[in-house]
């Protein structure tokens, strides 16, 4: 049965390709213009690999999209400790990525103006694992056991062991960095993965059978990635925005539709040391946390204020954010600008 999301999406920029004539509401969209493309800065927010709004940026760039819609983007990679979102407030990068609660948190403090265009993850990005011979069975079996956190403990953490009926005083929290062959090594129980990355190093790379839990299954409010630009460049440029947005939507429906192509673009920009399997794996998993009962209603990357709200109530519960106006966080303008331009 053809994927309903995936459907809707394809037909979406069916319109566009075929320029249909189709009603919508008065919204001006100029078309691009014509002394030459506009210039515009993409930077990912991580190294280069499969993460969902990555793949369609590059794919945009190198299947034309962008030209397409009168754009000349520039696509670079964050070298990390936040660049990205350092270079967006100084506007030296026109549009970038970042999780949605590090979105909510970067507005509460130090109260940078970002705003999400487009919530590609509809869950979030990290999830817990245990070796399927631990015998942990559910969250209620990790009391008494050596349970790892990058960082901080994070909120969806303590939200799992509630939802699950654990006692979070009962769990030894144990600080395990971003290596996860301590699990392997039995230094830790339970280990928090990235669920498109590190699920496959630890089952394919080091040989474990896994048992993963994922917070969103117990009901807990998580989001992943957005594309995020800056208050200033969402007055400045709405209409390039959209644009762009309407191309790397268009990737992630040609990514969804042509997944080994999408693989073999994604190596251009990682290098041909990167193992073509581990970007498949992050593809599909990012693929799968694309869509939601919000995006079967409307399309890939739709966002609403009762998703932003819940995850900062959830924040707040437990201590991880301040003030921060949530209706700020985020705009539908632009993908609607997009979608009303394509028809």
């Amino acid at each position: 049965m053809p994927n309903p999301t995936l459907v809707r999406t394809c037909v979406f920029f069916a319109c566009l390709s075929l320029s249909v004539a189709c009603q919508a509401a008065p919204l001006d969209v100029p078309t691009p213009p014509t002394a030459g493309p506009q210039r515009l800065t993409f930077m990912a927010g991580y190294k280069p690999q499969a993460n969902l709004p990555f793949v369609g940026a590059y794919i945009a760039k190198e299947k034309g999209f962008f030209a397409e819609e009168g754009l000349d983007v520039t696509i670079e990679h964050s070298a990390g400790q936040g660049q990205h979102l350092q270079l967006l407030m100084a506007g030296k990068v026109h549009v970038t990525t970042s999780d949605a609660a590090v979105v909510l948190q970067r507005r509460a403090e130090p109260g940078l103006p970002l705003i999400s265009i487009a919530l590609i993850g509809q869950r979030g990005q990290q999830a817990f694992v245990a070796k399927k011979s631990s015998g942990i069975a559910s969250p209620k079996d990790w009391e008494g056991r050596l349970v790892g956190y990058k960082g901080t403990p994070p909120p969806d953490l303590f939200a799992l062991l509630q939802a699950a009926g654990a006692d979070p005083d009962k769990v030894n929290l144990v600080n395990v960095g971003f290596d996860p062959r301590v699990l392997v090594e039995g230094k830790v129980d339970v280990y928090p993965v990235f669920k498109s990355n590190e699920p496959y190093v630890l089952q394919n790379k080091l040989g474990q059978e896994l048992i993963i839990w994922d917070a969103a299954d117990y009901g807990v409010p998580t989001l992943g990635l957005t594309y995020v630009t800056s208050e200033a460049i969402l007055r400045q440029e709405p209409n390039a925005l959209a644009r762009f947005l309407r191309a790397a939507l268009r990737g992630i429906a040609y990514a969804a539709d042509r997944r080994d192509e999408a693989v073999q673009i994604v190596l251009k920009y990682a290098g041909p040391e990167t193992d073509p399997q581990h970007m498949r794996f992050m593809l599909d998993t990012e693929l799968r946390d694309a869509e939601s009962e919000v995006t079967r209603q409307h399309t890939i990357g739709w966002q609403t204020e009762a998703q932003w709200n819940a995850l900062a109530d959830l924040l707040r519960k437990y201590q991880a954010l301040g003030a921060v106006d949530v209706r700020q966080a985020f705009t539908t303008e632009i993908l609607e600008r997009a979608r009303v331009a394509s028809r």
